[in-house]
C-alpha cells in the first residue's frame, strides 16, 4: 500500500499545476453556490426577502454546481494532504478540517432543508441548524483563497513541473 501510495504522488507531483488548476476550478465553483447561498435563502433568512430568485435552468445549474462539491472537496484535500505529507503544518491541518466538515453539511444538513427552514416551511430538524449548515459552507473560504494562491503561485513559478512551490517569503 505505501508503495502505491508513494507512486500516486509521485505522480500528483510531477503533475502539480494540472492538478491544482483542476482543484482550483472545482473549488471555484463552489463560489457560485456561495453567492446564491447568500443571497437566496440567507438574504430571505435575514431580511425577509431573497436578493434574487434562480429557477428554471439557473437553479439546475446550483444544482449541478453542487455535485460538483465531492469532487472538488476530494481534489483540493489532496492539495493539503501532499502537503501535510512533505512537510506537517498547522495551517494545512486546520484547512484540511475546513474542506472536510463540508461533507458534515452535504450528508446531514442538505441546501434543501436550508431554504424549506427558511422559507418558514415545517422541518424535521431544529432551524437554528440552517445557520449551522450556512456556517459549515463559508468555512471553504479561507481553503478557497488558499487553494487559488498555490495555482497562481505554481503558474508564476519558472523551470520544471515539480510540485514543490517556491517558499513564500514573510
Amino acid at each position: 500500500m505505501r508503495g502505491l501510495l508513494g507512486a500516486f504522488f509521485a505522480w500528483y507531483e510531477r503533475h502539480y499545476r494540472l492538478n491544482i488548476a483542476i482543484a482550483a476550478g472545482l473549488f471555484g465553483l463552489q463560489a457560485l453556490h456561495l453567492v446564491w447561498l447568500t443571497g437566496q435563502p440567507l438574504a430571505d433568512r435575514a431580511t425577509g426577502d431573497p436578493l434574487f430568485l434562480l429557477e428554471g435552468p439557473l437553479r439546475w445549474a446550483i444544482v449541478l454546481v453542487d455535485y460538483a462539491e465531492i469532487p472538488a472537496l476530494v481534489s483540493v484535500s489532496l492539495v493539503y494532504v501532499n502537503e501535510l505529507r512533505k512537510h506537517p503544518s498547522l495551517k494545512s491541518a486546520a484547512f484540511l478540517v475546513l474542506l472536510n466538515s463540508q461533507y458534515l453539511h452535504i450528508f446531514w444538513i442538505t441546501d434543501e432543508f436550508v431554504v424549506s427552514a427558511s422559507a418558514g416551511q415545517e422541518t424535521p430538524l431544529p432551524v437554528w441548524l440552517v445557520w449551522v449548515a450556512i456556517l459549515i459552507d463559508y468555512l471553504e473560504l479561507p481553503v478557497m483563497f488558499d487553494t487559488v494562491k498555490k495555482l497562481v503561485v505554481s503558474i508564476r513559478q519558472r523551470g520544471g513541473q515539480s510540485g514543490e512551490p517556491e517558499e513564500e517569503e514573510a
